[in-house]
């Protein structure tokens, strides 16, 4: 069983930043991602990379959101700048049980492993 945790949640104010990371006990270059879950909406992907690197973003994201990994670590972090309101949402690091190629974001039932999520809230 894989195990995720990530840290690096709280609370920050309209532009700030943020860096989450994720420290895994799966294999260092499989597939992997971050979603979010705002308060009464479905999870949505955010960024994804696959086993070559490759990134992924959904448009809200584009230009101030990075997603990287440290295969010596084991850690998926995800830099967060410009920070908006609506980026307020709970926080998952997701792997899969593979290895993938190709920078597109994937669904969230491609994913097997999950973390517990972290918090984060923008206020304006």
């Amino acid at each position: 069983q894989v195990q995720l945790v990530e840290s690096g949640g709280g609370s920050v104010q309209s532009g700030g930043s943020l860096r989450l990371s994720c420290v895994s006990s799966g294999s260092p270059d499989n597939c992997m991602g971050w979603f979010r879950q705002a308060p009464g909406k479905e999870r949505e992907g955010v960024a994804a990379i696959d086993s070559y690197d490759s990134t992924a973003y959904t448009d809200s994201v584009k230009g101030r959101f990075t997603i990287s990994r440290d295969t010596a670590k084991n850690t998926l972090d995800l830099q967060m700048n410009s920070l908006k309101p609506e980026d307020t949402a709970i926080y998952y690091c997701a792997a899969a049980q593979f290895r993938c190629v190709g920078s597109r974001l994937r669904d969230y039932y491609e994913y097997k492993y999950w973390g517990q999520g972290t918090h984060v809230t923008v206020s304006s």
